[in-house]
């Protein structure tokens, strides 16, 4: 990765953010694994070229500094922290990953995240739950009697006054939730990972351009919507994902108010995509969006 600085900032926070890592062929991290295939082979092949600010990295930085400052507390005489564990796929690609505890005491992985409070809100937790089963599932094949994951979120943009005020707002800037993953779940996921290995090998001998599209929700893809405006008003009076309910509701809605309405067509955007993504220079997807 090419790390430039253009607000000059401090020699230290530019180290905090500088990564030496390189990538091994055949071997995908849990993370890596997780995305789509075009995603984690773009990141690879172009790993040389992709460009990140020290100014945009402020959270990597924060999450970076956490995990160490964790890293020196001991553990207990049950517990493993910071441990890289890996795994073989029959077509000889490797799985790795590097979990921040394990309490053989209670079969718990954990792990610790920054968030932010949406993801509470939303109980957008699906991305998490999978990494956490991809290290219960490692931790199984290699004997341990792992079988729940949890994760510590510090959600770094918490407001202790909103926590008093909204009933659905986390109380705390520390939240904590965890997952017990069956046998039958752990047999299943060892299917879908071998799957997704025999994806990536089928992949890696594509050219850019022609390897297949994230989906939708890996792109973070927010769908067409077609909002019912009251004349006057800046918020909508109600949102359709096609235009003919939305001019029949507005037809509706003005003979019942007798105030003039319309309907706006809000255009879909995949936000990983545009905002999020550091392959967006080297996928013809992405440099086809409109920002």
């Amino acid at each position: 990765m090419k790390l430039t600085n253009r607000l000059g900032l401090p020699q230290p926070i530019v180290d905090a953010a500088t990564c030496d890592h390189e990538y091994t062929p055949k071997r995908y991290s849990v993370t890596q694994m997780l995305k789509g295939p075009r995603e984690a082979i773009l990141a690879r092949r172009h790993s040389d070229e992709i460009e990140s600010d020290v100014a945009d990295m402020a959270w990597t930085i924060f999450g970076s500094s956490m995990h160490l400052l964790l890293e020196q507390s001991q553990e207990s005489a049950t517990q493993l922290k910071e441990n890289y564990v890996t795994a073989e796929m029959p077509n000889g690609y490797v799985l790795s990953g590097i979990f921040d505890l394990y309490d053989d005491a209670t079969g718990t992985v954990t792990d610790y995240k920054s968030a932010t409070v949406w993801k509470v809100i939303f109980g957008d937790w699906d991305d998490y739950r999978e990494q956490l089963l991809s290290y219960v599932w490692m931790l199984r094949r290699i004997g341990f009697d792992a079988r729940r994951g949890e994760i510590v979120a510090i959600l770094k943009d918490h407001s202790k006054a909103k926590a008093k005020f909204e009933s659905n707002y986390p109380e705390h800037p520390f939240y904590v939730i965890g997952w017990d993953f069956s046998d039958e779940e752990l047999a299943e996921f060892g299917e879908r990972v071998e799957a997704k290995f025999r994806e990536i090998e089928r992949c890696e001998a594509l050219p850019d351009d022609e390897l297949p599209l994230c989906t939708p929700k890996e792109r973070w893809a927010k769908p067409d919507t077609w909002a019912v405006m009251k004349q006057g008003n800046k918020k909508s009076s109600k949102n359709f994902d096609n235009e003919q309910d939305a001019v029949r509701y507005a037809a509706r809605l003005q003979e019942d108010t007798g105030r003039k309405c319309h309907v706006e067509h809000r255009p879909g955007r995949d936000q990983k995509c545009l905002e999020y993504c550091d392959c967006r220079p080297f996928c013809n997807y992405g440099r086809a969006l409109e920002v």
